[in-house]
């Protein structure tokens, strides 16, 4: 009698999970399809990037398209991940974004160099190489029957944010953007900015929207305040929005809660790297190229989620995202 009631209790509760789900119709964080799709790149040293050298090794590296739910043509963002690789909050955005009906393509930049993660050692990929990987996505996605080539964004997360906020240079663009199209927005997301580049007022007619933590210790925000207030003085339309309680990765949900100690990841946030001639980095404190090995860089910093941070970035994000994707 025991068991009887309780397989009743089970086939009830299964009866309205199935109910629910027919009222409510499936999830619309469900890809309609998932791709992979193989770009070809190269991997590049930063100094070939910076003089626009195609001399380096070919690569073929793999992003994965989730074609979200709806008809014809569809707005996309592409998903730069950061030094520890395709992440959890990679995952979490995807999902995001196809609610809103937004396509996406996470770009794996590690697993065809061989690699697995660089936090522990930053100069196993130079930093530069990133920025050519999402040039050449946008070749991809140019023909795909189901992506509008005309509503594609860019999001980045750490040392994909340093990517995804230079890759809107304009001199970049013309060393290496050869697919014909242009990104509609860029989203980075706790960037490195401790690099001075060239001519790096110089950014395409489209919006910057950076997102960091005040008690990020991995890539301090006030360098990329001082980089805002430069492009801002040259009248771009960029923006800076700052949690004041968050730390790096603060949008990954598999994060320490609260913030941990990362003692093996590098970080370069006391360091100050300068672009002069001839695609040289300098380490401006040295007067000498820029190296892993300098006394400026450091080890141990904190890592960690906030879930109150992220869910405000999501809603910044996806207004950002309806608006530049004229959305309903």
């Amino acid at each position: 009698m025991r068991n009887l009631s309780l397989l009743v209790a089970i086939v009830a509760s299964c009866t309205l999970a199935v109910l629910a789900w027919a009222a409510d119709g499936p999830s619309k964080q469900l890809a309609v399809r998932t791709e992979l799709h193989q770009v070809q790149a190269l991997t590049l040293s930063d100094q070939q990037f910076l003089k626009g050298e195609g001399l380096g090794t070919p690569v073929t590296i793999t992003g994965q398209l989730r074609i979200a739910q709806g008809s014809g043509r569809l707005p996309l963002v592409v998903l730069q991940h950061g030094s520890s690789g395709l992440g959890a909050n990679v995952e979490v955005w995807s999902r995001e974004l196809n609610e809103l009906g937004i396509a996406t393509f996470a770009l794996d930049g590690f697993t065809g160099r061989g690699l697995t993660e660089v936090g522990s050692n930053q100069a196993s990929l130079s930093r530069l190489n990133f920025i050519l990987d999402i040039y050449r996505a946008l070749g991809v996605l140019a023909n795909h029957p189901r992506i509008d080539p005309a509503r594609i964004a860019l999001m980045g997360f750490s040392r994909g944010g340093q990517a995804a906020l230079y890759a809107s240079l304009q001199r970049f663009h013309k060393l290496w953007n050869k697919s014909g199209l242009e990104f509609v927005a860029y989203v980075p997301f706790y960037p490195d900015c401790m690099t001075t580049f060239l001519t790096d007022t110089d950014v395409l007619n489209r919006p910057i929207r950076i997102f960091g933590g005040t008690s990020d210790n991995y890539n301090p925000i006030s360098a990329c305040k001082a980089y805002v207030t430069r492009l801002q003085a040259a009248g771009r339309d960029v923006e800076l929005t700052e949690y004041p309680n968050a730390a790096h990765v603060f949008d990954n949900p598999l994060a320490a809660r609260p913030p941990a100690v990362a003692p093996t990841f590098q970080t370069v946030r006391n360091c100050k790297i300068q672009e002069e001639a001839e695609g040289r980095l300098i380490n401006v404190e040295t007067n000498r190229p820029f190296t892993y090995t300098d006394a400026c860089v450091e080890r141990g910093p904190h890592l960690g989620y906030d879930p109150a941070a992220t869910q405000a970035a999501k809603v910044a994000v996806g207004t950002l995202l309806k608006k530049m994707f004229k959305l309903d």
